[in-house]
C-alpha cells in the first residue's frame, strides 16, 4: 500500500513543493521518516502516531516508511506533521488517495489531534495556486493563507476535521481573508521642540526613502525624531503589503491572519547579534533587515555596534537583497529597507560643549566616529546635527508643522515618483535610481553644474557620493513641486553632506 501527499519546504522566502511519500509493507512493525529530514521531522511519526490514537485509529502491524521528496533538500520545521498524517491516511485508505494527492497541507499535530499554527502559510498557499492544489493548514492559519487568490483554503482545528473534509463527511467552508489593518500614527511631529533642519530631513528621507543619520547629544531627540518616520510614511502598496507579510509569514508575525498596509519600523539596540540583524541561525531566518523589507529600520548608537555587524549592511543597502549563506543552502531575502541610524558625536556624548567634553577632545570624537567606516558612511544621504534644545524650550507649547500636514506633502511627492519610474518596475522612488537614470531625471543647467562641481570638490564626493547628492536633490525639487533641479534644491542637499556628521565622504 502507497500514498503520497505534498507540502513545502521554505527556502528563505520561496516555498518549494515536496512530495510526502508513504508506504506500508509487511516486515517488521516500524515508523520511519526519511528524505533529509531534521530532529524536528522525525519526531512527527511519534506526534502522529499519538493523535492517531486519539482518535482511535490503530496503526498496522507492518513497517511504515515516509520518504520527503526531493531527499537531498533539506526539511526542517513541524509543518511537516499534518501532510505525514494525511499521507499515513490515504496509504490505510482510510482517506481518498484523490484527495490527499490534491492537496498541499501543512500544520503541527498535537498529541490529542489539535492543529497547532505554524509559520508560513502564505507563501505556501501561493506555491500551492501556483501547483492547481487546495491548501489544508490549521485554522490559526487560514485567514492569513486566504490572501492568496487561486487557491482554496481549508484550515480545520483538528486532524478529525481534516479527515472528515477529505472524506466528504463533513465539509469545511474555505477561510476567508483576514482584515487588511492600518493603525493611526501616535507619534506626531510636532510633539518635537525645536530641531527644523531635522525634521526637514525626515521630510526629505520620507519623500525619497534615503538613508539618514543623526549626530547629537544624548537627549537631544534623536530617538524621538526616528519614531515619527512612520508617521510620514505613505500606507504600503498591495503589492508591497503582500512582499512585506511573506517575509512576517516566515517569522510568525502576522496577527491574526490580518495584513497590515503600514510599514514596518525595527528598532534594534547595539547588542543585536549578525545573525539577529542579517539573517541566518539555525534554520536560516529573516533577519532585521528583512523585517523591515519596505519600512524603517532604525539602528540607535549606530558606533556601537560591532564592526562586523555594520560592515554586513553595505551591501544589502545597495541591493535590496541579503543572500545568508549556508553549507548546504543559499538563501535570499529581500530587504529593501530605509536606514535611519542615531549616534552620540562622541563617547560620553558632549564633544559640542567645552565645559562637559571628557580630557580627549576632539580626539575622542575622531576615534568614535571612526568606528563608522568611510563605505558605509557614504551610504548615508542625509547627515544632521541634531544640536540639544535649552529646557526653557520645553514648557513653550507644541509648534510647527503636524505630522498629517507633512505626510501629504511626502505622499504627493512619492506619486511623482510613481509616475517617473512607471515602465521601471524595480525603481520605485529617487533613491533606488541609477546613474544613467539619473542623468536624465536630474539633468542640471549651467548654474547647477557649477554649483555640483565646487560641492563636489568641496566634500570631496566620491561617484556614489555624487549620485547621492543628486537623487536628495530630485526629491526636494520633488517636494517643491518643481520639474527640473533648481539651484536652491542643489544646494540644500549639498548641505546634508557636510558638518561635523559628514564623516568619510
Amino acid at each position: 500500500m502507497a500514498a503520497r501527499a505534498y507540502t513545502v519546504a521554505f527556502m528563505g522566502v520561496e516555498a518549494q513543493l515536496v512530495e510526502v511519500q508513504c508506504a506500508v509493507a509487511p516486515g517488521l512493525p516500524g515508523f520511519s521518516v526519511v528524505g533529509m529530514a531534521d530532529k524536528s521531522v522525525s519526531e512527527a511519526r511519534d506526534r502522529v502516531r499519538s493523535a492517531l490514537a486519539s482518535m482511535a485509529i490503530a496503526l498496522p502491524s507492518k513497517r511504515i516508511t515516509i520518504n520527503l521528496a526531493p531527499a537531498d533538500l533539506p526539511k526542517e520545521g513541524s509543518h511537516f506533521d499534518l501532510p505525514i498524517a494525511i499521507a499515513l491516511l490515504a496509504a490505510l485508505d482510510i482517506i481518498p488517495r484523490e484527495a490527499a494527492e490534491e492537496t498541499v497541507a501543512l500544520g503541527e499535530i498535537s498529541l490529542d489531534g489539535r492543529l497547532m499554527p505554524v509559520p508560513g502559510a502564505l507563501p505556501a498557499a501561493m506555491t500551492a495556486a501556483a501547483e492547481g492544489r487546495r491548501l489544508l493548514c490549521p485554522a490559526a492559519c487560514g485567514a492569513e493563507a486566504a490572501w492568496v487568490q487561486g487557491a482554496e483554503v481549508i484550515a480545520p482545528a483538528t486532524l478529525g476535521d481534516a479527515l472528515r473534509h477529505l472524506t466528504g463527511a463533513r465539509p469545511i467552508a474555505p477561510s476567508e481573508p483576514g482584515e487588511v489593518t492600518q493603525q493611526a500614527a501616535v507619534n506626531d511631529l510636532r510633539d518635537v521642540k525645536g530641531q527644523e533642519r531635522a525634521k526637514r530631513a525626515l521630510e526629505i528621507a520620507a519623500a525619497g526613502r534615503h538613508h539618514l543619520l543623526f549626530v547629537g547629544t544624548p537627549g537631544s531627540g534623536k530617538s524621538m525624531l526616528a519614531a515619527r518616520m512612520p508617521g510620514l510614511l505613505p500606507p504600503l502598496t498591495p503589492v508591497e503589503a503582500l512582499e512585506t507579510s511573506m517575509i512576517h509569514s516566515l517569522a510568525g508575525l502576522l496577527d491574526h491572519g490580518g495584513i497590515s498596509r503600514d510599514r514596518p519600523y525595527r528598532a534594534l539596540h547595539h547588542t543585536a547579534s549578525q545573525a539577529a540583524i542579517v539573517g541566518g541561525g539555525r534554520r536560516a531566518k529573516p533577519g532585521e533587515i528583512s523585517l523591515a523589507h519596505n519600512g524603517v529600520l532604525f539602528m540607535d548608537e549606530f558606533p556601537e555596534y560591532p564592526r562586523n555587524v555594520l560592515e554586513t549592511l553595505r551591501q544589502p543597502i545597495e541591493t535590496g537583497e541579503v543572500m545568508v549563506s549556508r553549507a548546504n543552502a543559499h538563501i535570499t531575502y529581500p530587504c529593501r529597507f530605509q536606514l535611519i541610524a542615531a549616534a552620540n558625536p562622541c563617547k560620553c556624548g558632549y564633544l559640542p560643549d567645552p565645559a562637559r567634553a571628557c580630557s580627549r577632545a576632539p580626539t575622542c570624537g575622531e576615534d568614535y566616529m571612526g568606528r563608522i567606516s568611510g563605505p558605509l558612511m557614504d551610504r548615508f544621504d542625509l547627515r544632521v546635527d541634531v544640536p540639544p534644545v535649552a529646557f526653557t524650550d520645553l514648557n513653550l507649547p507644541a509648534d510647527g508643522e503636524c505630522s498629517d500636514v507633512v505626510a501629504a506633502r511626502v505622499a504627493a511627492a512619492r506619486q511623482v515618483q510613481d509616475r517617473r519610474f512607471h515602465d521601471r518596475p524595480a525603481l520605485r522612488q529617487n533613491a533606488d535610481a541609477d546613474g544613467e537614470t539619473l542623468m536624465r531625471i536630474a539633468a542640471l543647467d549651467t548654474e547647477g553644474r557649477a554649483l555640483m562641481d565646487r560641492g563636489a570638490t568641496r566634500f570631496q564626493l566620491s561617484a556614489r557620493g555624487f549620485h547621492r547628492v543628486l537623487r536628495v536633490a530630485r526629491t526636494i525639487a520633488d517636494l517643491d513641486g518643481a520639474d527640473a533641479i533648481r539651484r536652491p534644491h542643489l544646494a540644500e542637499a549639498l548641505s546634508f553632506r557636510g558638518g561635523p556628521a559628514a564623516g568619510p565622504t
